[in-house]
Formats: C-alpha cells, sequence, structure tokens
C-alpha cells in the first residue's frame, strides 16, 4: 500500500493586492519536510497566491499517492471542495452571475485533482505551537513575497518561521474537508465609505480586521461585504 504523503502550500501577498508569491513544502507520511519550493508572482494578491500554491504542489507530487494538502486558505479550501461543482454546472458563473474570480487557475486545479486521492485540512495560521508544514511555507511564500525571486530545497536549508505571535486566535473553522476526484472582523459603522468603480460599495477599513478567507486586511485598506463579513474584495465573488 502506498504511504499517503503531507504537504502544505500557501500564499502571501504584501498590501494584498502587492508584492506576492506562493511556497509549498511535501512532507513524508510522518510529517517530516522532505523538500520545500517557492516562488514570486508580482504584484498580485493573497488568493492568487494561495492558489498558485496549490497548484505547483499538486504539479510536483506524484497524482498516484494519496496527497494530505494543509492549508490556512478557507477559500482555496472551499474553492476546490464545495464551489467549484457549482461554478462549473453554472459555465463558471457565481450563484449572482459573476464570472468566478481567478477562473484559469482554478480550472487548472481541477485538472489537476483529477482522477487523485487528495484530502484537504484547514490548518490555522500564526499560531503558537501551530501546523509546522504550514509555518515553514508561510515563511516561504513571504520571503519570496518579499524579495521576489524563487527559492527551493531540502530539509537541510528550511525556510525558519518567524515566531507565531502570542494573543489570542481567532475561533477555527472546522478543521478539514477531503475531495477526491476519482471522484474579519466587522469594519464598523465608523469606517470611510466609498465607491469603486464596479459599483460595489467598499470601506477604507478605520480598523485592522480579518476577511472570511482567513487574511487579514490592514487599518485604511479597502475592503467591501463578504457574505455576512467584511474582507477584501477579490473575496467577494466567492461569497455571491
Amino acid at each position: 500500500m502506498v504511504e499517503r504523503v503531507i504537504a502544505a502550500c500557501d500564499g502571501a501577498a504584501k498590501g494584498n493586492p502587492g508584492p506576492a508569491a506562493w511556497a509549498y513544502v511535501v512532507a513524508d507520511a510522518a510529517g517530516v519536510p522532505q523538500r520545500w519550493q517557492a516562488g514570486p508572482l508580482g504584484h498580485s494578491t493573497n488568493n492568487v497566491g494561495e492558489l498558485t500554491a496549490l497548484e505547483q504542489l499538486l504539479a510536483s507530487t506524484d497524482p498516484a499517492v494519496p496527497l494530505e494538502v494543509r492549508l490556512d486558505s478557507t477559500y482555496t479550501r472551499d474553492a476546490v471542495t464545495k464551489w467549484l461543482v457549482g461554478w462549473k454546472r453554472n459555465g463558471w458563473k457565481t450563484a449572482a452571475g459573476k464570472p468566478v474570480a481567478n477562473r484559469e487557475l482554478i480550472q487548472h486545479i481541477d485538472e489537476l485533482l483529477t482522477g487523485r486521492d487528495v484530502t484537504f485540512v484547514y490548518v490555522p495560521a500564526h499560531q503558537v505551537n501551530g501546523d509546522p508544514l504550514n509555518a515553514i511555507a508561510d515563511k516561504a511564500a513571504s520571503d519570496a513575497a518579499r524579495q521576489q525571486q524563487a527559492a527551493g530545497g531540502t530539509a537541510a536549508d528550511l525556510p525558519e518561521p518567524d515566531p507565531a505571535r502570542t494573543t489570542p486566535a481567532r475561533a477555527a473553522r472546522p478543521a478539514s474537508s477531503s475531495v477526491s476526484s476519482s471522484a474579519g472582523s466587522s469594519a464598523g459603522s465608523s469606517a470611510a465609505k466609498k465607491r469603486s468603480s464596479g459599483g460595489s460599495r467598499t470601506l477604507a477599513a478605520r480598523f485592522p480586521g480579518t476577511c472570511p478567507c482567513t487574511r487579514s486586511y490592514a487599518k485604511g485598506e479597502t475592503i467591501t461585504k463578504v457574505g455576512s463579513s467584511w474582507g477584501h474584495p477579490e473575496c467577494a465573488g466567492a461569497h455571491a
């Protein structure tokens, strides 16, 4: 019986959008890191970084071997385990009739998942005693975003994760979901209001918060309604 491979992937965008990158780390069945890779994306978004990280991970692993993917992006997880079927049925339109964001990336991921046994496990990011593989992937993606240079290596030269913050974490979303292809804080009423060119209401966040995709936004960053909460404009379509 072929043992399951464990891996983690992550994306980063400094400013969101801003200098962006992707990264993944592949471990053995016991979770011991074996190799890692990271690459720059120029000026892009967190979601593009997260999706590209998964795309690159799937492309670099043996499709015949069961794979467990650990990730801190609920957007990426839900895109491929919950929303994908409906998007395809609706001609790659959201429930609101809008084009699906990042369609080409998601379509390629769908192709790479075909015929594979892949399990997706959500892990909270930046936690004390959090998932070590996620911490490595996060550090590699963050470094690649800042430097805009590709990097990679083996267990001998793993990126050293930054110390996790010690403030209490927000309640975690459900821990995991799987797919076998063989098969934020509210911005509050006090935020400064403005309008986007597309007509959707956006706000300049008066306080930092967290988008439903689990990524944070900074004070002054443009945000919009994402489901029943507030978050990045690029995440709104996924929740429409």
